[in-house]
């Protein structure tokens, strides 16, 4: 890399780490804190760190531009955290990561780890039996049996419900964590918007889409960010790779029967298909309601999700044309099986913390 697309690739990353620095201390901190200096370290032997006497941030060049911005993201909370302490409860005669530091971090849900780094969970991997049960329960809806696959993938989301009414105490033992889908975008179409909804009223995980940064591309957009328990992570990652592959499918199967040449209409259409499969998620869930399989949701999860958030708007609604090409989509929407086991499926993200 030549030093001039370095410099100007390091300007833009400060800017970024500026704008972040703000959202972080008006959401968290209510804006009590003043700006710092913010800086790029080439020590390597710290990830960050906040210098009192001089009110400079550091952050560790290599990390910025070698690790996603999700870690980047927590990595700044834990010195923000460290500032908060410094300027504004003006504590000093602990240790950097004493009482007051560890209860600033454990309020706003910043791991407080001595590295910074976000603490990664060791993840399911398939041994939880309930897990176990839904992987084979989606295998067996591979079958060619529409009937059999269509009961199999049923089955597999009433287990789902099932499990997660009885084990809303449990899951915040299991812990709590996110990923981060996809690379960030500064257009999101509405059939990600729709699947986002899809994984949050079905798959028992919260979605939002958080700001994000590819520091070597000075490119900035939004990701989608879901927050869960770790089983349910897995399987709404799963859920997530999955539909956008099936939607990719469909579509490339509509044009060779419609004889299309062109996709002006795909947006419209995979809107569509994301819009069909919701229909058919809910008709299961009123048959589930009829059994008095209530999902009412998870007090833990959204106490999760606020302190990562304390302040978080709602999105806009979605404007989509109901056309001719997103009534064949949402058609072709209802008649999809979710299936494969879910080891084996392409979960595109990267659990992290903090969980507990």
């Amino acid at each position: 890399m030549n030093q001039a697309l370095h410099t100007d690739l390091a300007s833009a990353l400060l800017r970024e780490l500026s704008d972040t620095w703000r959202e972080i201390n008006a959401n968290h901190f209510r804006g009590r804190m003043r700006p710092p200096v913010l800086a790029l370290s080439d020590v390597g032997s710290r990830l960050g760190q906040w210098n009192g006497a001089i009110r400079t941030l550091s952050v560790d060049r290599t990390l910025v531009f070698e690790k996603p911005w999700s870690v980047v993201r927590e990595v700044l909370k834990h010195e923000v955290a460290h500032q908060f302490v410094d300027e504004i409860l003006k504590i000093h005669d602990q240790a950097a990561h004493g009482p007051a530091f560890e209860d600033v971090c454990r309020r706003f849900n910043i791991d407080s780890s001595a590295t910074g780094l976000p603490a990664v969970p060791a993840g399911s991997d398939g041994g939880s039996p309930v897990l176990r049960r839904i992987t084979r329960l989606l295998a067996l809806a591979e079958s060619p049996n529409m009937h059999e696959a269509e009961a199999a993938m049923k089955t597999a989301h009433r287990l789902m419900l099932k499990h997660n009414i009885e084990a809303k105490v449990t899951a915040a033992s299991e812990g709590y964590a996110f990923v981060h889908l996809g690379v960030p975008r500064r257009r999101v179409e509405a059939a990600e918007h729709v699947l986002a909804g899809i994984l949050t009223r079905h798959f028992f995980v919260e979605a939002i889409w958080v700001p994000s940064y590819l520091a070597t591309e000075a490119r900035s957009g939004r990701v989608l960010e879901l927050c869960g328990s770790l089983s349910n992570l897995e399987v709404a990652s799963y859920v997530h790779a999955f539909l956008l592959e099936t939607a990719e499918r469909l579509w490339r199967e509509h044009k060779r029967k419609h004889h299309i040449d062109s996709d002006k209409e795909r947006r419209r259409f995979q809107t569509g298909v994301m819009s069909g499969f919701d229909d058919k998620l809910k008709t299961g869930a009123k048959e589930g309601q009829r059994e008095g399989l209530i999902w009412v949701g998870d007090p833990g999860l959204e106490t999760f999700l606020h302190q990562r958030y304390p302040r978080r708007t709602g999105g806009g609604g979605i404007g989509v044309r109901l056309t001719a090409a997103y009534e064949h989509g949402r058609e072709a929407g209802r008649n999809i099986v979710l299936h494969k086991p879910v080891k084996e499926g392409a979960a595109r993200g990267r659990l992290l913390g903090p969980v507990r």
